[in-house]
């Protein structure tokens, strides 16, 4: 039964979106100076410690409905709601805390301060936050060893590879135990090996550590790392599928014949 508006989600739920509707102003698409549809009617739930990917076609609304279910986006019409709170109803500085203390972010591009050290790129989020300079550098560099590259935590993003400087942006998005983490097609850039690899990274972090991850992605092998999945076509809705070959949500991860994890990591 579908809830009706300004109702709570379910209780499993942590994060839940009911017939959210945006519009992308000034794009060149527009016509008559209206805005050019970005989401029509999209819901989505996911629950707690599930990976749940958006697939589709570039240009279909994953990243679209990434931002508006982070906060980064208002939506037109719908709803969308965190832990049974509504973030539609939030103002930009509720909003902005919310990003900040819940929910951990990636994209493509690993948007690293070349003018700060590692460990400093990887702590911003909790150094913005007002936590200690001791105490966000232990966490910073916790996590770096987790994802294999505290050796790296004194050097300058300059001196890193593209991959290494991904698992730094993927550290920053994890530095702040967060709910909630949305990854934007974070293997984009990467080479076929780098992106296993940064993909067993995340979804290690996530089991281990009962995270919720939103996963963006426009290729299936990236996909298949999910529990399950909701596809996007024009930002319209599409069939949602389980992924083939994964755990329900929540579950262990997959385990190699040797009865050991798949992934090497120790996040």
């Amino acid at each position: 039964m579908v809830a009706p508006p300004d109702n709570a989600p379910p209780d499993n739920d942590v994060l839940w979106a009911r017939s959210v509707h945006y519009s992308h102003w000034g794009s060149p698409r527009t016509k008559s100076g209206g805005g050019s549809p970005g989401l029509i009617g999209v819901s989505v739930g996911v629950r707690q410690s599930e990976i749940l990917a958006l697939t589709g076609p570039r240009g279909s609304g994953k990243t679209t409905l990434l931002r508006c279910l982070a906060g980064h986006l208002v939506p037109e019409q719908g709803e969308i709601w965190f832990n049974s709170v509504p973030v539609h109803t939030m103002g930009a500085v509720a909003r902005e805390r919310l990003r900040r203390d819940r929910f951990g972010w990636i994209g493509p591009d690993p948007l690293l301060l070349p003018e700060l050290k590692v460990w400093e790129n990887a702590a911003l989020p909790l150094l913005v936050a007002g936590a200690s300079h001791r105490t966000a550098k232990a966490a910073a560099c916790e996590w770096l060893d987790r994802l294999d590259i505290g050796a790296f935590a004194r050097k300058r993003p300059g001196a890193l590879t593209r991959a290494e400087s991904q698992r730094v942006a993927l550290a920053r998005a994890l530095v702040n135990e967060p709910a909630v983490v949305f990854a934007d097609e974070p293997t984009a850039p990467l080479h076929r090996a780098e992106c296993a690899l940064l993909l067993r990274a995340l979804t290690t972090a996530a089991r281990s550590h009962g995270i919720t991850v939103l996963l963006a992605t426009h290729d299936e092998e990236t996909a298949a790392v999910a529990d399950r999945r909701v596809a996007l076509l024009d930002g319209h809705p599409a069939a949602a599928a389980p992924a083939v070959g994964v755990r329900g949500a929540g579950g262990p991860p997959e385990e190699s014949p040797g009865g050991q994890a798949a992934c090497s990591l120790s996040a």
